[in-house]
């Protein structure tokens, strides 16, 4: 982490149009935070409304009992537009392909075009961690495949053709939010496959897009200062190192924004199409772009990991890709599509 606070130029991306889905909070909140800063048009979605936060009102089961907490997506739309971009809110379940159909429809009707998609409904039911595969409750595991698989498809299945038809202005962009840049084991049976599957994801969707001028990236974030990290630790944003005491690897925690600016980075890359189908880290990304954090801080959490438990990280690099290339659809069906 660099010692000195830095100073933050957001890249201009006035013109083009984001959605984000799961913008009520965490990283999905921070990604549209963070494309306001570049002029946005941020459609910021998820099930989050003033409404229902009244409706289900009581105490909550922990800070991740994310049906009870507070955030909304008509606050992330506010904050978007305080931000220099255009928030507009939009309630939304993306398990609903229905819904979200109809969410295309109407972006292609008030902006005619899309150029950014991020895909950050992640929604994972804890309760099983740190039990074997043979132990897990299934239908939890079968949730949040519905929850942060299921979701990321059917979006990107209805948001393509829009984008595909806006890239000859902008070129395009589906980031695709996950937990880790690497294959490795991840601790648990579903959440292995679902963040795994977030990778491989953008590589098959990427590869599908190449000639469409849409590149398709995996992005992981570190050591989040979410709201509800926030809240577990007992602090806010303004106090957050007072929960180093508790926890140290907490020092080199990021707000969810960073990640937010590392997609703004990629979006304005004119080299952006040479990542596609790869997975990603914000500290990576960071150090390529040079941008920071909104305290000007530039934590690295790859470097952190390393100097603490040794050089255990496998990030997916260029030996890793070439095992996904030249296979037998590649081959056989060079042209496709």
């Amino acid at each position: 982490m660099d010692a000195s606070p830095a100073v933050y130029h957001a890249p201009d991306l006035s013109g083009r149009v984001a959605l984000v889905a799961g913008a009520t909070r965490g990283v999905g909140r921070g990604a549209a935070l963070a494309l306001a800063e570049a002029g946005v048009t941020v459609y910021c979605t998820g099930r989050s409304t003033r409404a229902n936060r009244v409706a289900r009102e009581g105490a909550k089961i922990s800070p991740f009992d994310h049906a009870r907490r507070p955030e909304t997506i008509e606050e992330t739309a506010e904050m978007v537009s305080a931000r220099g971009g255009r928030g507009i809110a939009v309630a939304l379940d993306h398990t609903d392909a229905a819904q979200v159909e109809a969410l295309i429809a109407r972006i292609r009707k008030e902006q005619g075009t899309l150029h950014v998609v991020v895909n950050d409904i992640s929604e994972i039911i804890p309760q099983d961690f740190g039990k074997t595969f043979w132990e897990l409750n299934l239908e939890n595991g079968f949730a949040n495949f519905r929850n942060a698989i299921h979701t990321h498809i059917i979006t990107n299945h209805f948001a393509a053709p829009l984008m595909i038809e806006s890239a000859a202005t902008f070129p395009g962009l589906i980031v695709e939010i996950g937990d880790g840049d690497t294959y490795t084991y991840r601790g648990h049976l579903f959440f292995d496959l679902v963040k795994t599957t977030v990778i491989r994801m953008a590589f098959a969707i990427g590869r599908e897009l190449r000639r469409k001028n849409i590149a398709a990236v995996a992005l992981t974030p570190g050591f989040l200062r979410s709201e509800a990290m926030l809240e577990k630790f007992g602090v806010t944003e303004a106090n957050w190192q007072e929960a180093v005491e508790k926890e140290p690897d907490y020092a080199i925690s990021e707000t969810p924004v960073f990640a937010g600016r590392a997609i703004a980075a990629l979006a304005c890359d004119a080299n952006m199409m040479k990542k596609s189908g790869r997975a990603f880290s914000s500290w990576g990304l960071s150090d390529e772009y040079g941008f920071c954090d909104i305290d000007g801080r530039r934590p690295h959490w790859g470097r952190h990991v390393v100097a603490k438990y040794g050089d255990c990280l496998r990030p997916c690099n260029e030996a890793f890709y070439q095992h996904w290339l030249g296979g037998p659809i590649d081959v056989m069906f060079p042209d496709w599509p």
